[in-house]
């Protein structure tokens, strides 16, 4: 069943991936019920990923069944079985979905929009690179020209190289991590792109600071992560209660007529308006074709006024 689908979701998704200039993208996501898989593919390798069952499986049957999923998704394919790189995606909480978990460093190169990205399928739960914000990348890329970006959370900085290559007269990335930072800066490098000021700082605190000393931006970026409480952190973020205090303190930075992309990945998220305001909801408009009927970020627009 599962080859059967691959088979099928790539043979729809190549002329669209071909002609939109990208070989990253998702193939499958728990399509078929009973195989609660994810599968992206990117370049010539691919990112296989077992969500938590809802039950208790015995651990060896679950490694063979994965083991058989991935000679099946590699025959549909048509690529060799070393090329598909596992993941077990279980409810994450503080830092975890950010640690290391391998150093085998296997990286290959991307293209999306005309850009190129370093992606790692082996050391980190996430590989450097969302398909599903692809949409919203290039939206941001569409308004940088001449503005003052700022991205929040910028983690390996493909929103920030988007803003870059449309023209942003200024881009300004924040991330708590020295080593997203470094692998936004080989973002850059790859693009041949300035890669304006990558600020290691707690997001909450560059924000009081910035705000003090009364700097504003034409465009904010904020893709925080569901939940975080790094020990680097001042306290906690935990986004379904603290959204409306970070949504308000990005407002509070945005020059006359700036505009503030706000996306949130967390599963039964509701926008409080009585602590964020009221922000139009462009989910859909950010859906690409690899994603049609599948589960993607909440994404919202809020405008300041002249």
């Amino acid at each position: 069943m599962l080859a059967n689908r691959l088979v099928k979701r790539r043979k729809h998704l190549r002329r669209w991936a071909r002609r939109t200039g990208t070989d990253a993208y998702r193939l499958y996501d728990r399509d078929i019920p009973e195989i609660p898989l994810c599968i992206d593919l990117y370049a010539e390798l691919v990112s296989l990923s077992l969500y938590e069952r809802p039950y208790e499986k015995d651990e060896a049957e679950e490694d063979l069944w994965l083991e058989a999923m991935c000679e099946a998704a590699a025959r549909a394919l048509g690529i060799g079985r070393e090329a598909i790189y596992t993941r077990r995606r279980q409810r994450q909480r503080g830092t975890a979905q950010y640690e290391r978990i391998s150093r085998a460093a296997r990286e290959v190169i991307v293209s999306e929009g005309g850009l190129r990205f370093r992606v790692n399928l082996s050391d980190y739960l996430d590989s450097g690179l969302f398909p599903d914000r692809r949409r919203l990348r290039a939206r941001i890329r569409e308004e940088a020209a001449n503005k003052k970006v700022l991205n929040l959370f910028c983690y390996t900085g493909s929103f920030s190289v988007y803003a870059a290559s449309g023209g942003a007269a200024s881009v300004d990335s924040v991330d708590l991590s020295g080593v997203y930072l470094e692998w936004a800066r080989a973002n850059f490098a790859l693009n041949a792109l300035n890669p304006g000021n990558l600020v290691r700082a707690d997001a909450l605190l560059f924000m009081e600071d910035v705000k003090r000393a009364r700097k504003t931006w034409d465009i904010i970026i904020l893709d925080p992560p569901a939940f975080s409480n790094s020990k680097r952190m001042r306290g906690t973020i935990d986004l379904r209660r603290d959204h409306g205090e970070l949504i308000k303190s990005c407002l509070s930075l945005l020059s006359p007529g700036g505009v503030l992309y706000f996306s949130a990945n967390t599963k039964g998220f509701k926008l409080n308006a009585e602590t964020a305001g009221t922000g139009e909801d462009i989910t859909e408009k950010m859906r690409d074709e690899d994603f049609k009927g599948k589960r993607i970020p909440l994404c919202f627009k809020f405008s300041a006024g002249f």
